[in-house]
């Protein structure tokens, strides 16, 4: 996720803060890391160095002094494109529970004490329990439009993973046999 082009987005709907734009992040993308206030400042620092956006002001409310920013003519053309880019699909799959299915099975197979297949039920038990929380908090009542859309994404993932994982425990033998006479 490219932070400088969420803040962008952000910094689209008029002046803010780093303060604000830190909540608002944290609300429109309620999956996601939440953003550490270093990383939002750091990144403004940036889009005022690269002119993508400008200092719009300070004020202090009552409490400590804070610095409006808001985005430039450049950093409103710097989004569009942004926004406008296609993501090309991954040309390669780098997953660690992949990974580890093999390594697990290569470990087997040398003898080792490892049960790639006690790996994937322990990984699916992981997954469920986290597709049931995900299933609460999008169900949980006054679920704003975002945290359902953000949790469907995950879900979503976690379902694709799950199925891999049952056809994969169903090759487990000839996947270790495969790594064996290989």
């Amino acid at each position: 996720m490219s932070t400088r082009h969420i803040l962008l987005g952000l910094l689209a709907a008029g002046p803010s803060h780093g303060y604000d734009l830190k909540r608002r992040h944290d609300e429109r993308f309620p999956q996601a890391r939440p953003l550490a206030y270093g990383q939002v400042y750091t990144t403004l620092q940036r889009l005022v160095r690269d002119g993508l956006a400008e200092v719009d002001g300070t004020d202090a409310d009552g409490g400590p002094e804070r610095t409006h920013y808001r985005a430039t003519e450049k950093g409103a053309a710097e989004l569009a494109g942004w926004l406008g880019e296609i993501n090309a699909p991954a040309p390669f799959v780098t997953n660690e529970i992949f990974a580890k299915v093999v390594v697990a099975t290569l470990v087997a197979a040398a003898g080792d004490d490892a049960d790639p297949a006690a790996y994937l039920r322990e990984q699916r038990t992981a997954h469920m329990a986290r597709m049931r929380e995900l299933t609460a908090l999008k169900t949980a009542p006054g679920s704003d439009l975002a945290t359902v859309l953000s949790a469907d994404y995950a879900l979503s993932h976690l379902d694709a993973d799950l199925r891999w994982m049952n056809t994969t425990a169903a090759r487990l033998t000839a996947l270790t046999k495969e790594i064996t006479t290989a």
